[in-house]
């Protein structure tokens, strides 16, 4: 795949991030994983990121990511495109982009690096290195430790062309705002915050019209409904679904560190899409909170 394609496809449309699917015993459920794409891909979505935030690629092991992505990438081939997530330590983070262009991925989302603070110089090495590893395109997620200066940016465009894309989970829209004065458009730009649909209004006046939408695992209709409202401008929708659904929604998830993840497997299990249960350190939502979010899904009517 080449660098433009991945740019091309960033460039309009809703993206989502699939769960993945465990068994019982916390196991890759490839069946189930395979189930869940094949009823997400006629949504309408623009691309599919596989073992991303959502898909909980932080607790995948090194032997099951080439399945994962594998999975997906046959699953979806001439339906949707899927991009796969990568990152960790830097030699990880190659691994695993090689393993997803091996798959047939049409690029990666380079997620943040783990824990360890790091200067600009360090990220830039970082990245760089993950780009020259391959050859398709890759996109930067602008998070946690990771957090890039437009200088720094810069710069890596100009030493790798397959840096293509660049994804903001921060919302510092001072600093959105001089990456993309910066850098215009050579990268194509990405909506990441936790359900970002809250934010899609204020970046899409920034020039980021595009995101990817969590809630898209179990309520695809509304999650391209909210896409569609903030494309036409159509603020009475957006108003009446941020009202009706995502403030309440919010404030379930914010209930507990690592929601974000937790509640998106409880509504798709809601829906009767179950995904199995989170890996540890994350927990699962608790009965009553289950109910809660029950009782707002069930406001938005067949979905």
């Amino acid at each position: 795949m080449q660098p433009q394609e991945l740019k091309t496809i960033m460039g309009s449309g809703l993206l989502s991030f699939p769960l993945t699917d465990f068994d019982a015993q916390g196991q890759f459920n490839a069946k189930g994983y395979a189930e869940r794409l094949e009823w997400l891909a006629p949504y309408g979505a623009s691309a599919l990121f596989a073992a991303g935030g959502t898909g909980e690629f932080f607790s995948l092991t090194a032997d099951e990511y080439p399945g994962i992505i594998k999975t997906a990438v046959d699953t979806c081939r001439g339906k949707v495109p899927i991009i796969a997530g990568a990152g960790g330590p830097t030699r990880f983070a190659i691994q695993c982009a090689q393993a997803a262009e091996k798959a047939g991925a049409h690029g990666i989302l380079l997620l943040p690096h783990y824990l360890t603070e790091a200067g600009q110089e360090g990220l830039a090495a970082h990245v760089e290195e993950v780009c020259k590893s391959v050859k398709f395109g890759v996109i930067v997620y602008n998070r946690g430790q990771s957090r890039f200066a437009p200088e720094t940016l810069a710069r890596l465009a100009e030493r790798n062309a397959n840096l293509v894309g660049f994804k903001d989970g921060v919302g510092d829209i001072e600093s959105m705002n001089s990456i993309y004065m910066r850098m215009g458009d050579r990268f194509a730009y990405l909506g990441g915050l936790p359900t970002a649909e809250v934010y899609a209004a204020a970046y899409k006046a920034l020039g980021t019209p595009v995101y990817s939408s969590a809630v898209f695992n179990f309520i695809p209709k509304t999650a391209m409904d909210f896409y569609k409202a903030v494309a036409n401008d159509d603020l009475a929708t957006q108003h009446h679904l941020l009202r009706e659904f995502f403030m309440p929604y919010l404030e379930l998830r914010n209930r507990m560190a690592g929601y974000a993840v937790s509640i998106v497997k409880a509504g798709a299990k809601i829906v009767g899409h179950d995904a199995g249960p989170v890996r540890a350190p994350l927990t699962d939502l608790k009965p009553g909170e289950m109910e809660e979010l029950k009782a707002l899904i069930d406001k938005l009517g067949p979905q």
